[in-house]
């Protein structure tokens, strides 16, 4: 297992889970209730004033996220990642797209390291330059390019880690170190990882995202997303997801919250399960490659135990053959995009999230046709090994 990282509370990461953000209601419930509600009513105008102009806290209107369910959950979303807030979004790629927008406009550059979800590389690539923003990205084996491609119109750096779909580890502090000595944010989409095994903030990042329709949610069954970090750089992200309506919705708020209880259970139990499917998969004489920072054999790994507690429940490899025909062969793994669930997926990249790309861009990121990508879920292990074994046979 890794090393210990910082952990940004003196409470323990379970117990935080649980109990984060709660407060028993006047009716004593021990867990906010859902709070269905677009608006919410005041006394008087002075009391609704005192709101408005920020005076004082209290619930207002739901698409501003000032409802005291959603409130609850960005409390709890704050705390695992020792942020002083957090917002509480209707998908990922909210947050980042607000993220950007905040931080960048007309002119600007971001600087995008790494391999990222094919949907954020489209709104990098492709939907941002039309409103003059561009990105400029490298590739991991690049880093040493990094301080020579940023500028002074640089305003981010953004990457995953672990990355998706090749599960590249980058290193946050070195890498925020050299963005900040810019004058550029650090932002790091840490969905892979979760609170749990990993804590951008405290290796110092300024912002870190997650989609909480993965891990967070953890049973498939929701979309949300996140952004977390200081109030400073939260501040004009929350203009633009109430002003392009991207809030989370008071009830989905309130299965996410049902969910993160159980976060470091989960997740625990899928680091440990994706180490062995690891193990047994890097062994097989049909396997090119296995990507999974577990590996003492993979690129990232020394990186990986000193900044995760885990290795992650993801996992890559490329198959040596037709690998449409093993994915196909598989019975307890479904294949669907998406990830994070208590069950266990199994995706080729080329064939969904990254099948917006050419064939040159996957081609340059090492996403080939043979690279298949499993989520592990809670199955037994040993059910999952003899499901591979056999789709290979």
């Amino acid at each position: 297992m890794p090393t210990s990282a910082p952990d940004p509370s003196t409470h323990g990461l379970s117990t935080r889970c649980v109990h984060a953000g709660e407060q028993l209601d006047s009716q004593g419930g021990i867990h906010a209730p859902l709070y269905n509600h677009s608006t919410f009513g005041f006394p008087s105008t002075a009391a609704i004033l005192d709101v408005v102009e920020g005076r004082s806290e209290g619930n207002l209107y739901t698409r501003y996220g000032l409802n005291p369910t959603i409130r609850t959950l960005e409390t709890r979303l704050a705390d695992l990642e020792g942020g002083e807030a957090a917002w509480a979004f209707s998908s990922g790629m909210a947050a980042e797209a607000a993220t950007f927008l905040a931080h960048a406009s007309v002119g600007d550059n971001i600087v995008c390291i790494g391999d990222v979800y094919g949907g954020t590389f489209e709104l990098l690539a492709d939907n941002l330059p039309t409103l003059g923003i561009t990105t400029r990205f490298l590739l991991v084996d690049e880093l040493d390019q990094l301080p020579d491609m940023i500028d002074d119109r640089t305003r981010i750096v953004f990457f995953e880690t672990p990355t998706n779909p090749t599960l590249d580890v980058i290193d946050i502090p070195a890498i925020a170190a050299i963005a900040r000595s810019a004058g550029a944010l650090t932002v790091v989409d840490s969905t892979f990882a979760t609170p749990v095994n990993q804590n951008p903030l405290a290796l110092g990042a300024d912002l870190v995202v997650h989609s909480a329709t993965k891990y967070l949610g953890g049973h498939s069954d929701l979309t949300g997303g996140a952004v977390i970090g200081s109030a400073e750089f939260l501040a004009p992200i929350w203009t633009w997801r109430k002003n392009l309506g991207q809030m989370i919705a008071p009830e989905v708020a309130s299965l996410l919250s049902r969910s993160i209880r159980t976060l470091v259970v989960r997740v625990r139990a899928q680091n440990a399960a994706a180490e062995a499917v690891a193990a047994f998969l890097d062994n097989h004489p049909k396997v090119i490659r296995v990507n999974h920072p577990s590996l003492s054999n993979h690129p990232g790994h020394v990186t990986a135990k000193s900044q995760m507690r885990g290795y992650g429940g993801m996992l890559s490899f490329v198959y040596d053959g037709d690998a449409s025909a093993v994915v196909d062969r598989l019975r307890i793994f479904t294949i669907a995009p998406s990830l994070g669930g208590v069950e266990s997926l199994v995706t080729q990249p080329v064939t969904t999230t990254h099948h917006g790309m050419t064939p040159e861009q996957r081609e340059r990121r090492g996403i080939v046709d043979g690279l298949v990508r499993l989520s592990i879920g809670l199955e037994d292990v040993e059910d999952l090994i003899a499901d591979l074994d056999s789709a290979f046979s």
